[in-house]
């Protein structure tokens, strides 16, 4: 029994033992999500076949309020449940079983979508004062660590944690996570990074340690400084500053962000390297550090809104041999960077790219709950064997909420991709159409 199962066992004890206390009762949520979601991926310069494939997902969530006294105990569940309606062995994108799964559902034996997965996963937790406890299923929302949420279900995570806001204005969150879930499984795998994440050759690790703050430096600023640390793997500090500014009848908000990574443990050795803890990026041939972790990321996004209209202008500079290094297993993963869009991340070694957005609420055209988004992302000056390569990604999306009716929260969404370039990414036409809706059950 690992650290966080056994934790989460002793505090499902104790919540067992006062769960009549009122507050856990009267405070208790629950609610189920439905997201029907298909996706299409024409593969274009590659020997592969268009990837489909169409299920629909069930999400319950239940958050129980804390028992009364000094310290409060309380349990959260999330169970998940994924079932095919449509898809193939040509499109589920895994037809050798090489991969954990296709590009929505988990692979069987014979490289087929499988008819359904689901998992549950339990969460105990503590409070005291304004500080809470959490042990059990996780999904953190930090620059070090995000779990996606890119298919039909979402991946989570498995560890403890800790969040604090004993101080006026600062919230300070520290944890350990152990294994990660992916959005097409049902179990719970270790923790690596792209160049180390083959399912079958890989190494992982299963000691992720974090922690940082926000700051609120006044009403329209916040500083925040995390750190995270993937055993024989990366340590990582991240800076970031978020401004908001009122400019005549709209406002402007810049996002500043700054991530410093180097090896940890076995990545920094050439031993190490030499059994798979390795990242991915790019070095000169003949060079000693080939595969060691050294990358430096920054950069700005402003965005000017203005009644139903937002423009966005941004600039991203990845730096040092190495690729952007973040929680990866190669199921599914996100990184917290202005790029990390619907296809591309754009986080190869050298990369440097712009970023423009613009972005339309239709409430002010009398049509509320629609928006539009139209984004374009042009990276250039990757590093490679062959001279400097480029990419660029092309985003629409076309969201819509019923306001009122039977079906009031009905969601609507409709996203199509682009990508293009000469790295060794196939270009990629992407659709994906998305229904959503959530009942309240208590």
């Amino acid at each position: 029994m690992n650290t966080s199962t056994l934790a989460l066992a002793v505090a499902l004890g104790v919540v067992a033992q006062q769960a009549s206390a009122a507050g856990f009762v009267e405070d208790s949520k629950a609610t189920l999500g439905l997201r029907n979601f298909y996706i299409n991926q024409d593969t274009r310069n590659a020997d592969a076949n268009t990837q489909e494939e169409w299920g629909q997902g069930f999400q319950f969530n239940y958050t129980s309020g804390f028992t009364d006294g000094t310290v409060g105990f309380g349990v959260d569940a999330l169970g998940l449940l994924g079932v095919k309606l449509d898809s193939g062995r040509g499109r589920h994108g895994n037809p050798d079983s090489s991969k954990y799964g296709g590009s929505v559902f988990p692979t069987d034996e014979n490289g087929r979508a499988v008819d359904d997965f689901s998992s549950l996963g339990l969460t105990g937790k503590v409070r005291i004062s304004k500080t809470e406890a959490r042990v059990g299923t996780l999904q953190p929302k930090l620059p070090v660590v995000t779990f996606n949420d890119g298919r039909l279900l979402p991946q989570t995570f498995e560890g403890g944690q800790i969040t604090s806001a004993e101080i006026d204005n600062l919230t300070l969150i520290g944890g350990q996570l152990e294994h990660a879930k992916g959005r097409n499984s049902s179990n719970n795998e270790g923790l690596s990074i792209g160049g180390a994440n083959n399912a079958e050759t890989g190494q992982f690790s299963n000691k992720f340690y974090y922690g940082g703050g926000d700051y609120k430096v006044g009403k329209d600023l916040l500083a925040q400084y995390y750190y995270g640390n993937l055993e024989d793997f990366y340590q990582q500090h991240f800076l970031g500053l978020i401004h908001s500014w009122a400019i005549g009848p709209g406002a402007l908000k810049t996002d500043l962000r700054y991530f410093r990574s180097d090896s940890d443990g076995k990545n920094g050795s050439a031993a190490g390297r030499a059994e798979g803890y390795r990242s991915s990026g790019y070095w000169k041939a003949g060079d000693a550090d080939r595969g060691e972790v050294d990358n430096a990321t920054w950069s700005a996004l402003f965005t000017y809104s203005l009644a139903g209209h937002a423009l966005s202008a941004g600039y991203q500079q990845v730096e040092g041999d190495s690729n952007f290094p973040f929680l990866n297993q190669g199921d599914g993963a996100t990184a917290y960077l202005i790029t990390d869009r619907q296809i591309g991340k754009f986080i190869s070694a050298g990369e440097r790219t712009w970023l423009a957005e613009y972005t339309y609420d239709f409430a002010g055209f009398g049509v509320p709950g629609l928006k539009a988004t139209v984004t374009y992302l042009s990276g250039d000056n990757i590093d490679s064997a062959n001279g400097e390569k480029k990419e660029w990604e092309r985003d629409i999306r076309l969201d819509y909420v019923l306001q009122e009716g039977a079906f009031k929260g009905l969601g609507v969404s409709w996203r199509n991709a682009t990508l293009r370039g000469n790295t060794s990414t196939a270009d990629q036409d992407e659709n994906r159409l998305i229904l959503s809706y959530s009942l309240p059950i208590l």
